[in-house]
């Protein structure tokens, strides 16, 4: 079995793989402070109450945006399930050539995104990773990743209003029932959503405008569900892309 691992700034993603299937996935909330031991032994328990056997875990592949944690959970996998963590980072032969001004500046998740996609569309693709960041990810249909655009998450945007504001309260991420709200807390709901969906929408407009090939758009991320509810040009949400190109890379590694 593979074990694969997603290390976000927000939230760390947990996954399991018999060959070709996923037999379960975790969502965790990414704590800093965690040590070794406290890493190790929360997959051991995740692992336990789903009925799967750890020792049963041969291979392990993961990627990580939080430095600090990086060392943590690459020995958390060794001491606890007795295999060696791969993390996806610069050097490592991916199959996707990165045509960015210095390759070493694109985050694991978001080249380890688009491999996924890429192999979903088998042509041009924009991933929209919805995170703590929201990452606009392009890929040519020769498969080489170009660039893309980087804004700030809706969490962290609703999150700056509410401290920036003395009288404006914190509201529940959900839709409101028009774009107009009838009181403070559905205008809130509606200019953040809204007005996301307008700024995601815009920005995939401006991008296919200026690439010179057709694109299929994929979301991936805790809120890209929502987003897409609304989203004009959102063709497909993959909630485990990043797992997905995961599993992927640690096949390509294999072979290699």
């Amino acid at each position: 079995m593979l074990l694969v691992i997603d290390v976000g700034n927000t939230n760390i993603v947990v996954g399991v793989y018999d060959g070709p299937q996923l037999l379960n996935s975790w969502r965790l909330k990414t704590d800093r402070e965690q040590t070794t031991d406290e890493i190790g032994m929360l997959l051991l328990q995740l692992f336990s109450c789903s009925g799967i056997d750890h020792k049963a875990v041969k291979e392990a592949i993961g990627c990580s945006v939080v430095p600090p944690l990086s060392y943590a959970v690459q020995r958390a996998v060794s001491r606890y399930f007795a295999v060696e963590l791969l993390l996806v980072g610069p050097g490592m032969r991916t199959g996707m050539p990165i045509l960015y001004d210095n390759p070493r500046e694109v985050g694991a998740d978001r080249i380890v995104n688009a491999v996924a996609a890429y192999e979903r569309a088998k042509g041009g693709v924009i991933v929209v990773d919805f995170g703590t960041a929201t990452t606009f990810d392009c890929v040519t249909p020769k498969g080489e990743y170009i660039g893309g655009a980087i804004v700030p998450g809706i969490q962290i945007s609703l999150d700056a209003l509410i401290q920036r504001t003395a009288k404006l309260p914190r509201v529940e991420i959900a839709w409101p029932p028009a774009v107009v709200g009838r009181n403070t807390i559905e205008a809130i709901q509606a200019g953040i959503l809204f007005g996301y969906v307008a700024l995601v929408d815009g920005l995939i407009e401006r991008i296919r405008n200026e690439l010179e090939f057709d694109a299929a758009v994929i979301a991936t991320g805790g809120l890209a569900r929502t987003v897409s509810a609304q989203s004009k040009h959102i063709g497909a949400v993959e909630p485990l892309l990043t797992l997905e190109g995961l599993h992927i890379l640690s096949a390509r590694t294999r072979k290699g």
